[in-house]
This record gives C-alpha cells, structure tokens and sequence, in this order.
C-alpha cells in the first residue's frame, strides 16, 4: 500500500461517524490537497467546546463564519462575539470566483452562495437588540465579583440586596443600587444598625468608587430593563436554519470591566435557566468568543474563574464554548484543557518568544506519523489549519492538515443600508429596545425620604402656628381696656403685699404729708 492510500485509510478511518456531523475541509498531504478525504466533526461533540487559533491574516475569521454556518445548517443557533465587526456578511450570500471553485475541487465538494437567518445584538451603542439585565438578576455574589470586592465590602452588597428584598424595593439598574447604599449609609443608618448592623463608610465609599469605573465604561447601559431572556437565543427560521446571534463588540475593546460584566451576566444566566440535556446530544447554541486574547489578557480575575467555572459545567446544558485568538498561549491551560475541538491555523516565528511559543503550542497537539508539526505549522497556507476533534465516542481524533471549506454567506461586512434593513425586520428589536424606567429603589427611596421631609415641614409649620396663636390671644386680651385696669390693680396689689411702693402712691404720699 502506497503513502497516499495508507494516509486515505487513515483519515476514514478516524473522521467517519454514524450520527450528524459537520464538515470542516479536505485533508491534505505533503502540503497537497487528497480530494476525498473529507475531515468532519461529529456534531454531539460540539459541546465540548473548542479553540481556533492563529497569527493575524491566516484566516481564522472565515474558519468561524464556515463552521457558524455548519451549525446553522443543523439547526443549531449561534451567539458570536463581533469584536473586530467583520462577520455581518454572514447574512447575505456570497459572491462566487475561480479560486473557491478550485479550492472546493481540490476537497471534493460543491460549494453554493448561501445567506443566513442573522440578529444584530449590542450592549452599547451600536445599532442593534439591546441587551440588558437587572442588578438583582446579577445577585450579590455576582455583583461583587463584578466590581473586584472583598469579601468585607461583598458583605455591604450582600446587606443591599437583603434591605431591598425586605422591603420590596426593586434593585433594577445602577442608580438603584448607589442610591440604597448612600440611603444606609445617611439617612437610613439607625434603621439599617437596627435591623441589620453596622456598615462601614470605608466599603461603602469603595464601592461606590467602583461602580464609577464600570459606569465610566458605559455599564449604565447595560443595566435595567427591559432584561433580555437568553431563550431568545434558541430561534430557527421557517426553513429550519439556526439564528446567528451576533454581538457587536466594535466600540468596547478597550473595555474590559464592560464585556466581563456582559461575559459574567450571560454565562451565569444560560447556565441557570437552559434545562440539563447530557453530554450526549447535539448542542443547542455555540458560543463563539472572537478575540479571546483581549478578553483572558484584560479582563477581571472574577471573569477569568467564572469562564474556567462554566466551561467545566455548562456542556451538560446543551452549550459549546469556543474561542478565537492568536496563538493557543493566550488561553489559560485549566481552560485549553477543555477545548474538545482545535483548529490551528499558521503561526510565525519572527522572535525567540515565537519560537518558544510555537513549540509549546506543538506539544498541545498529538503526535503525527504523516507531519513534521514544528516544521509545518508555520507554513501552512491561508485557509488551511492543523485540526485535532474528538470522535463519538470522545476519544482524540488524529492531527490532520485540512484544507478548509470556504464560506458561503459573504466574506465581508453588509452596508449601511442592509444593516439598517436587517434591523428593520427583527421581531426582537420591539420587544427588547423600548426604554423602560418604573419606580424602583432610586425613585421609592427619594419618595420616602420625601414624605419624611414633608412630615417634618408640616410638624414645624403646625409648632409655628400654635405659638402664633397665643401670641395673638394674649395681645388682643392684653388690649382690652377693662382687662389693662384689673391687671393694673392687681399688679399694685402684689406690690403691695411684697411691701413695695409704687411710684403714684408714693408722690401722693409725699404731697399729703402722710407718715410715709
């Protein structure tokens, strides 16, 4: 048997499976497509997540847009991080030329112009489903970890939350929770030692320190209602097709703490309200986190062990993981040791540091009969990858360098005007973008607060009339003619007895020669 057809057994052999399975590419061998060889990934394995690396240029983002749309083709909805907002022409087709036609002639495969079901989401201000989510669906915990506490101001949030439940007070957006923790720590502070103890003016003057951070990168808009239900996710269109969900993250890539609190928000709701499924079945939503490495290098450590929390957990609820970055290093080993499925596209060695790397990056992969990997890696092709999946059963699949399919929907950003339109008709744009601010904590605290001030003005008031109401008696019995002759003689009177002259008598006395 030949090299090439001992290769071809082999790749049968380890990428054909029973149950749906979604193909990636061609595999190739000695740099050179083997049409035929087709490299598939069994689609229950998906929620075991997965890694697409690569140097800048080498095509990682059309690897994306090619397995998003695989997954839609089941039925399966997407959640994708647009963080460089190259990934709307997923919703119109593409555009055919000679060089996908030779490419999808070398794999073996026909390829046909094709758009996809999309919705714009954003949680800032790009045009978009806004979405939101409540401070009290965050929790104290949650909240703390957003705003990097300890656990001694954790406590002073974990008091608000308990204050506001206790009385009915709705803890909906930011300015909610400031003007609670400024109420008891002011006004409410004898109730509050009352029924709950002593806070601290130091914790309390740090989280307030720390909710302007978060502000400061506009988490103001994020938080309040209309609060978006991670269900909406799971959508398919008429024809069956999963949506794509795609998250425009254009304008906050220099705001970590603003995509932490959105990462920690979503993990924790999709894996609190999506029911168990298993390990077993094809996953119902994939999430895709493009431009990892600003997220693992920048964000908060609290995102950090949430990510390695939910990666490990939320498999078994039916979702899938995978994250897109430059080079394998980026991602934390307690997290790459997860990732079920890797794509490694070409890395370059330009420095030490890349050849160290790039080394490490190898000793990821399984060990190759048919590639010198060390070697390899660094010239592969664009659009070609070294891939390594799991089988059905979850064993590791072979290392195979794959020619890779080239996108159907269009391999650029939609226009203005497409943007607008797609807009236009999403169903969930009515329902989650109308602006909603009901009386919650800020608005009730002020009203009591209100009445408490009007209490006490009207109490003033009312002293201030009864004292003016006997100063008028008194001045108008005072004038009284009739009553000004009694109190005169009553005044000599006790003169009198207290053995005191009074001036008229005593210049009577004086004239009539009187003993006196």
């Amino acid at each position: 048997m030949g090299r090439i057809e001992e290769f071809k057994g082999h790749i049968e052999q380890a990428y054909s499976f029973e149950g749906d399975s979604l193909l990636l590419g061609g595999a190739m061998l000695d740099k050179q497509a083997v049409t035929g060889s087709l490299v598939r990934i069994p689609l229950k394995t998906l929620n075991r997540h997965g890694l697409v690396a690569g140097a800048t240029g080498t095509g990682k983002t059309k690897t994306l847009q090619n397995i998003v749309e695989g997954l839609s083709d089941h039925g399966i909805s997407v959640l994708l991080m647009d963080v460089k907002g190259d990934l709307s022409g997923l919703a119109q087709p593409g555009k055919d030329h000679p060089k996908i036609k030779e490419r999808h002639d070398q794999i073996g495969t026909p390829w046909e112009a094709k758009g996809y079901p999309v919705e714009l989401l954003t949680i800032s201000g790009e045009k978009g489903v806004r979405l939101r989510a409540t401070v009290s669906e965050f929790g104290p915990v949650l909240f703390s970890k957003i705003l990097e506490l300890n656990d001694n101001q954790g406590g002073v949030v974990s008091l608000v939350f308990k204050y506001c439940d206790d009385n009915k007070l709705p803890l909906l957006d930011l300015k909610d929770f400031r003007r609670t923790l400024q109420y008891l720590n002011e006004e409410g502070k004898e109730e509050i030692v009352r029924m709950y103890g002593t806070i601290s003016p130091a914790s309390v003057g740090v989280i307030l320190r720390k909710i302007i951070e978060i502000e400061e990168q506009g988490a103001e808009m994020f938080f309040g209602e209309k609060s978006f239900e991670v269900e909406d996710l799971l959508r398919m269109n008429d024809k069956g097709m999963g949506y794509i969900n795609i998250m425009r993250l254009i304008d906050i890539q220099d705001k970590p703490k603003m995509f932490s609190t959105f990462m920690l928000c979503l993990l924790a709701e999709v894996y609190e309200k999506f029911p168990e499924v298993g390990d077993k079945a094809a996953p119902k939503l994939i999430i895709f986190i493009d431009e990892a490495h600003l997220i693992f290098r920048e964000a908060s450590k609290s995102l950090l062990t949430q990510i390695e929390t939910i990666i490990k957990l939320i498999r078994s609820k039916g979702v899938g993981i995978f994250f897109s970055t430059q080079s394998p290093t980026d991602i934390p080993d307690v997290v790459l040791s997860q990732l079920g499925l890797k794509i490694q596209h070409a890395l370059r060695a330009f420095t030490a540091k890349d050849r160290k790397d790039i080394s490490k990056t190898t000793e990821n992969y399984p060990i190759s009969d048919f590639y010198p990997v060390d070697q390899l890696i660094t010239e592969l092709g664009i659009g070609e990858a070294f891939i390594t999946g799991l089988n059905e059963k979850g064993i590791p699949t072979p290392l195979v360098h794959t020619m890779l399919t080239a996108p159907q929907s269009r391999m650029d950003i939609i226009s203005k005007e497409e943007q607008e339109e797609l807009i236009r008709k999403s169903n969930l744009v009515s329902v989650y973008n109308q602006e909603i601010d009901r009386d919650s904590a800020y608005e009730m605290l002020n009203k009591k607060l209100e009445k408490v001030n009007e209490s006490l003005e009207e109490e003033s008031k009312s002293k201030t009339r009864s004292t003016s109401r006997e100063k008028s008696t008194v001045e108008k019995v005072s004038s009284n003619p009739l009553v000004k002759i009694v109190l005169r003689e009553f005044t000599r009177g006790i003169l009198g007895v207290l053995g005191i002259k009074s001036t008229s008598r005593t210049r009577r006395s004086s004239k009539s020669g009187g003993l006196f």
